[in-house]
């Protein structure tokens, strides 16, 4: 049976995505080549623990948060989680203090001038943006605009304070700290770096400063992080029961290998599926959830000459290095948060994630430790095993020894360690050289210069981490709202999110 769409790729943006599609009525099937959904945001077990793959913590859980929508809107209650306080804690490399993220906002206004004496300026400017750009998120933009529609969505969502803040479209975060006179503050800059590198895949002077500015206020109420009970797959859980619900089909262990035009319209979808057994699916349209880099090897030919430049013409994303771990608790520093960052050299600054007593991630008395590191993903591929094995042995010394320095842990203490490199996640993901990265939130790629999710040929969509707004759980299921409006709209209904009654919050 013909469907009305396929959506590629059951990540949280493809999961979000074909529930949305489902619940207006459409025939939806969500393809997905791994044995589970999920995608970056999934999890894995070995042994006694549960390990979130990549993401370890989630925003938009608050009230008007994007997930508090779309779960008011499916019908489900809030997944419970607690919310982190401090949000981060940031250790630059030969300081004994950390950078404390508070939830509150007075006390992390009282923690960055502490921090940052003469910087107030500048995180007045970023706050000024950020209450700009979110404002302008939740009335649903559509960025960048390619059709009237698209642009008359745009133009509803602007305010006078979001044209003000236009005026900053091209300048970088970097650029605001020498606007307001703090330029030449190099621990500063070295902050900056640490939390927008993690969020933007970029440095301060790198970061569009409309997007670093919201990034920089993320851990804070009224928005802030949050900590799953259970682990992070628990949201993939929810998305599938809401896409089951609405008569959506969600196929495992089904590979797209190639997208064509077909015939009589609509779109033929190939690829294999369980036993390599192949596969050619039809749909009138597709929404595709996979990093851009791919379109070339599954369009072909049919990709325009404009659109295949455009698309060579992006950096490639980040990959990853992570570490996943276990100790007894007791070796973990008292007052240890659940989340922190360290300044450190080889392989690279870390990311630390500690699973809660009690969270479902490990047996009383232990915790799992998760470290990553962005890296260049290209360099691990094509390597002789040997020279393979001696580079990965290599990045899991450095890192167990930032962990140590961070974190006091040594080799006695580790129940359990395994890293996975950009291969791993090739093969965990299906994306190209493991890419765990959007497009990077330079200002040339930002907002109304980004990559859109209307693509050149129709009824092709795109939705995920290289498409407004960004990466995070947050982002992506923004951009697959987005998309799914766009759609919904050439065949002429309105996708509104509605609230219901009886989902209330359960957060803590």
């Amino acid at each position: 049976m013909r469907s009305d769409v396929i959506v590629i790729g059951a990540g949280i943006a493809g999961l979000t995505a074909a529930a949305l599609l489902a619940q207006e009525g459409l025939r939806v099937l969500l393809l997905e080549a791994h044995s589970q959904s999920g995608g970056c945001a999934g999890s894995f077990r070995r042994g006694p623990y549960r390990f979130d793959v990549g993401a370890t913590q989630v925003a938009g859980l608050e009230p008007g948060g994007i997930h508090w929508r779309l779960w008011r809107h499916f019908g489900l209650p809030l997944p419970p989680a607690s919310s982190l306080d401090p949000g981060c804690s940031v250790q630059l490399a030969g300081e004994a203090e950390p950078i404390q993220l508070w939830r509150d906002p007075q006390r992390w206004r009282e923690e960055r001038l502490r921090q940052f004496p003469g910087s107030g300026r500048f995180w007045a400017l970023c706050a000024a943006l950020h209450h700009s750009n979110w404002a302008f998120a939740a009335r649903d933009p559509v960025l960048p605009p390619r059709t009237p529609w698209d642009l008359v969505r745009l133009l509803a969502a602007l305010r006078p304070a979001t044209l003000a803040s236009g005026l900053f479209t091209t300048a970088t975060v970097a650029d605001l700290q020498w606007l307001t006179g703090c330029g030449g503050d190099g621990r500063l800059r070295r902050f900056l770096d640490l939390q927008l590198k993690l969020y933007s895949q970029e440095p301060a002077d790198r970061t569009a400063a409309l997007y670093g500015a919201t990034v920089l206020a993320m851990a804070q109420e009224p928005l802030g992080l949050w900590h799953l009970q259970g682990s992070m797959q628990v949201l993939s859980d929810d998305l599938e029961r809401a896409l089951a619900a609405a008569g959506g089909v969600l196929r495992l262990r089904h590979r797209v290998m190639g997208l064509e035009r077909a015939a009589g319209g609509g779109w033929r979808v190939t690829g294999e599926g369980p036993v390599r057994r192949p596969f050619a699916l039809q749909a009138a349209e597709v929404v595709c959830t996979l990093p851009p880099q791919g379109l070339p090897s599954l369009l072909g030919e049919q990709l325009s000459a404009g659109y295949g430049r455009r698309l060579a013409g992006f950096d490639d994303p980040s990959g990853a290095l992570v570490l996943y771990g276990a100790v007894p608790r007791q070796a973990l520093p008292a007052g240890a948060g659940l989340h922190a960052q360290l300044e450190w050299g080889e392989p690279g600054p870390l990311f630390v994630s500690l699973s809660a007593e009690g969270d479902g991630r490990a047996p009383a008395g232990q915790a799992t430790v998760i470290a990553s590191v962005f890296t260049a993903a290209r360099p691990w591929f094509g390597l002789q095993e040997p020279e393979y094995q001696l580079r990965k042995a290599a990045a899991l010394a450095g890192i167990q020894a930032g962990l140590q320095r961070l974190l006091g842990l040594e080799p006695r203490h580790w129940l359990h360690a395994e890293l996975a490199t950009p291969r791993g996640w090739a093969g965990w993901t299906g994306r190209p050289f493991g890419f765990v990265g959007g497009l990077g939130q330079h200002p040339s790629r930002f907002g109304p210069f980004g990559l859109a999710s209307r693509t050149p040929l129709p009824g092709l969509w795109l939705c995920g981490d290289a498409i407004y707004p960004g990466e995070g759980t947050a982002g992506v299921s923004l951009s697959a709202l987005m998309a799914c409006r766009q759609l919904l709209a050439g065949r002429g209904r309105e996708l509104v999110l509605r609230e219901t009654p009886d989902a209330g919050p359960d957060c803590g």
